[in-house]
């Protein structure tokens, strides 16, 4: 977690539950909260002219939602949408400038949150420029096993759909699904029982 669930409570935090599919924030809306997820797991996507969806981020238990929106006066260029049943711990924006300046070691905890996320964003950057599926899908994949701390080979299970691999990469499924089945044929990673393991 980025910052002590009481430590939250203690200043003024709520916790709010949100069923799948429900809106936790909406792009356009004015950033009013700091957002930690208790449990569950949550997109952070945009809507694209043709009406798919393009997936920026999936976080779960212990992370934060776009917390970089509450030091500055923009709106949300992303929407957070519950993809399971969520316990979300909410805080007023103006409690949390207040907490964090009265623990200022706690911004190192949100600064290092942020810079991981802008570590896989460089990361995955420029292979994205490429076309090759297979390359994307495995630069995703590997961030996630090290993100997780596995090594071994086939150890990891891909905590996501194909779908969200689609969303994730902005591929079509049938993209998705065809170039895991070339990753299978070459060995880099085994499926079993449906399930992706790197």
């Amino acid at each position: 977690m980025i910052i002590c669930e009481n430590l939250l409570f203690s200043h003024g935090a709520e916790l709010q539950n949100y069923t799948s599919g429900e809106y936790v924030f909406e792009e356009d809306s004015t950033p009013k909260y700091y957002f930690q997820i208790k449990t569950g797991t949550v997109k952070l996507s945009s809507f694209l002219e043709d009406g798919k969806e393009f997936i920026h981020g999936i976080p779960f238990d212990g992370h934060c939602l776009a917390e970089t929106y509450l030091f500055h006066d923009k709106k949300y260029a992303i929407n957070a949408i519950a993809i399971t049943e969520c316990e979300i711990i909410r805080l007023e924006k103006g409690k949390l400038i207040g907490l964090l300046l009265e623990k200022p070691e706690l911004i190192m905890n949100v600064y290092s949150y942020t810079a991981d996320r802008m570590h896989y964003r460089y990361l995955i950057s420029a292979p994205f420029s490429f076309k090759d599926p297979v390359t994307k899908l495995h630069l995703i994949m590997n961030h996630v096993k090290a993100h997780f701390g596995f090594q071994e080979e086939f150890s990891f299970p891909i905590p996501y759909t194909r779908q969200q691999l689609a969303s994730l990469t902005g591929m079509r499924i049938e993209t998705v699904i065809r170039a895991i089945k070339k990753m299978e044929k070459q060995n880099i990673l085994k499926i079993d029982n449906s399930k992706i393991y790197i």
